[in-house]
């Protein structure tokens, strides 16, 4: 393992790293999980560093996960107030306080603290489509230490990470195993299309039979689709789009259903800024729920995944959430260990 790759990479997508190099991630969030069953301190890695983090958008998992991570590390985040901050959407897209531009911010924490983490999507943004993964370019321009996306509006990678590490728990591998990210129904249109596109990167990247299905109208990135298609074909494996959430779920190992919004929600030029259509799509597709009917389709040995929070009643029942065939709350846990590798190896 070869760490001299990782130290002082900034982490925006899996698209930043090779398979080797996630594999790697894998092993070492593993290790650590391991570590942390057994009572094993590990609090040397990463002792007396300390970690910056804007939040743009509220957070449980992910910011318990980077908080609890870096204190059994060893170092510590500091959790930084964005109620006075300015987003991208808005005038000035450089700054990031009111009085301080990014480039003062992200030169001033750099001769403080040893990485910066950003979480940001949807309404700060106004929902105009890869502003906010500029921001966190605009932030690695000025920064001398690592830039962690926490999510943002195009990329969710330390949750595709924790997802890999769960479906490794539970099936060995990755060869042979037919992974389903679909779209649910929601009553809600605003989410973000981050895990979603994340996922099937992750999936498609480590060799997993992939199946992307979703309503007519519910497309995602394009170049995001042809990578895919580019790393299945390279892993000798498959990635297929389906329009038929049923027929998707035959013979599934990996179920993930999961609402993200549609295009025309976005901000042209990606979309038509029309949150009226948007709302006609998801109604007209309310069946698209996963309830046991739908998992009696999958595999015997088939799993309910979800990033969480999930729409409960709508995009999934009761019953498959709390059944014994879901793995949410293994998955929710896996967020710290997974975070954990990455900021062992970029911190």
């Amino acid at each position: 393992m070869q760490t001299k790759t990782f130290k002082g990479k900034d982490f925006f997508s899996w698209l930043d790293f090779t398979k080797e190099e996630m594999e790697t991630m894998l092993d070492v969030g593993l290790d650590l999980k391991r570590r942390t069953a057994v009572g094993e301190l590990h609090d040397h890695i990463l002792k007396n560093k300390s970690l910056f983090m804007f939040f743009y958008n509220r957070s449980l998992r992910t910011r318990n996960s980077f908080e609890c991570g870096m204190t059994q590390l060893g170092g510590q985040a500091n959790y930084l107030d964005t109620d006075k901050v300015y987003t991208p959407a808005m005038e000035g897209r450089e700054t990031a306080y009111v009085t301080e531009r990014v480039s003062d911010v992200a030169r001033v924490l750099s001769r403080m603290g040893h990485g910066i983490s950003i979480r940001c999507y949807g309404n700060p943004v106004n929902w105009e489509y890869g502003v906010a993964n500029q921001m966190l370019h605009e932030f690695s321009k000025w920064s001398d230490i690592p830039i962690i996306n926490m999510e943002d509006d195009m990329y969710h990678p330390t949750q595709a990470l924790a997802d890999a590490i769960t479906i490794k728990e539970k099936f060995g591998g990755f060869k042979g195993v037919k992974f389903v990210m679909s779209w649910a129904y929601s009553p809600s249109v605003h989410k973000p299309r981050a895990v979603p596109q994340s996922s099937i990167i992750m999936a498609t990247k480590l060799g997993m039979d992939v199946v992307f299905a979703h309503p007519e109208g519910m497309d995602v990135d394009p170049d995001i689709i042809s990578t895919c298609k580019k790393y299945a074909e390279k892993n000798n494996s498959s990635f297929e789009i389906s329009n038929d959430f049923k027929d998707s779920m035959k013979g599934a190992h990996v179920l993930y259903p999961k609402a993200w919004a549609p295009a025309c929600l976005f901000k042209p030029p990606v979309g038509e800024d029309d949150v009226q259509k948007a709302q006609e799509i998801f109604d007209a597709h309310k069946n698209w729920k996963c309830d046991q009917s739908v998992m009696d389709l999958a595999d015997k040995n088939a799993v309910y995944m979800h990033c969480l929070p999930a729409d409960r009643g709508y995009e999934v029942s009761n019953a498959v959430m709390d059944g014994p065939q879901s793995i949410i709350f293994d998955e929710a846990e896996n967020r710290m260990h997974a975070i954990k590798a990455i900021l062992s190896l970029l911190l």
